[in-house]
C-alpha cells in the first residue's frame, strides 16, 4: 500500500474540483487528520459521509474578515485550548432547515454562512455547525488544520472557506498516520501535510514580516 501524500499543487487541483482530502500536520505516525473540503463544494453527501466515516465534529472555517462580518463572537471570552482552537458561537441558518442537525440542514447553514449575500442576520445561534477563525496569515502564523483549510480553498482560486472533521476510528479512538493511510486507501482519498503547505508557501510566496510602527517610528527618530 503506497502513502497517499500529496503535493501542494495536486492537493489544489483536487480542491479546486470539490474533491475531500485529508489534512495532517506533519507525516510523523502520531498525528491526527481532518477530512478537508472547500466550503464552497459543500452538499449534504458529503456532510453525510464525514458524519458518517469522519466521526468528529464538522467546522466551518472562516477568515477573520467573515467571521467579523458575521458577527460571530469567540465561543468563550477568555480561551484557555491547548491548541488555542478559536471557536465561534455555533450557528444554524434562520431559513430553509428543521431541526438543524441532518446533513441538509448542516450542508444548508453552511451555504448560507459563505454566500456573499448574507449578513449576520440570516444566521440563529445556537446551532449545529461550529465556525472556527483561521488566523490572518494562515499557516504561517498558526500551523493548524483550521489555517490549512482556509489557505488551500484561497490558493485554488475559491472562497476561502472550509469545511473540516477529525476522523476517528470504530473503536472510537483518534486515527493516526497509519490509520488514515488505511481510511483514505478504503474511500480513494489522499493527504496532505500541513508541513508541506508551510514548505511550498515560504518557497513560492513573498511575504513580509509585520512591523511595529511605534517601533519602525522610533528607530527612525533615533537614526
Amino acid at each position: 500500500m503506497s502513502i497517499p501524500f500529496l503535493t501542494v499543487p495536486q492537493a489544489l487541483e483536487q480542491f479546486a474540483h470539490g474533491r475531500m482530502i485529508v489534512v495532517v500536520d506533519d507525516e510523523d505516525r502520531e498525528n491526527e487528520g481532518d477530512l478537508t473540503l472547500a466550503a464552497q463544494f459543500v452538499t449534504p453527501e458529503a456532510i453525510n459521509f464525514m458524519a458518517k466515516y469522519g466521526r468528529g465534529l464538522i467546522c466551518l472555517t472562516l477568515t477573520e474578515e467573515r467571521a467579523d462580518y458575521l458577527r460571530l463572537a469567540p465561543m468563550v471570552q477568555e480561551n484557555t485550548s491547548r491548541f488555542g482552537t478559536a471557536f465561534t458561537q455555533s450557528i444554524e441558518a434562520r431559513e430553509g432547515v428543521t431541526t438543524g442537525i441532518s446533513a441538509y440542514d448542516r450542508a444548508q447553514t453552511i451555504r448560507v454562512a459563505i454566500d456573499a449575500h448574507s449578513t449576520a442576520n440570516d444566521l440563529a445561534r445556537p446551532g449545529h455547525i461550529f465556525p472556527l477563525r483561521a488566523r490572518d496569515g494562515g499557516v504561517l502564523v498558526r500551523p493548524g488544520q483550521t489555517e490549512a483549510s482556509v489557505d488551500l480553498a484561497r490558493m485554488a482560486g475559491l472562497m476561502p472557506a472550509g469545511v473540516i472533521c477529525e476522523i476517528m476510528k470504530d473503536d472510537g479512538t483518534m486515527a493516526r498516520v497509519h490509520d488514515l493511510i488505511q481510511f483514505c486507501d478504503q474511500h480513494g482519498l489522499s493527504m496532505l501535510t500541513v508541513a508541506e503547505l508551510i514548505r511550498y508557501r515560504r518557497e513560492n510566496e513573498d511575504w513580509v514580516l509585520p512591523v511595529n510602527e511605534q517601533m519602525l517610528a522610533a528607530h527612525f527618530a533615533q537614526s
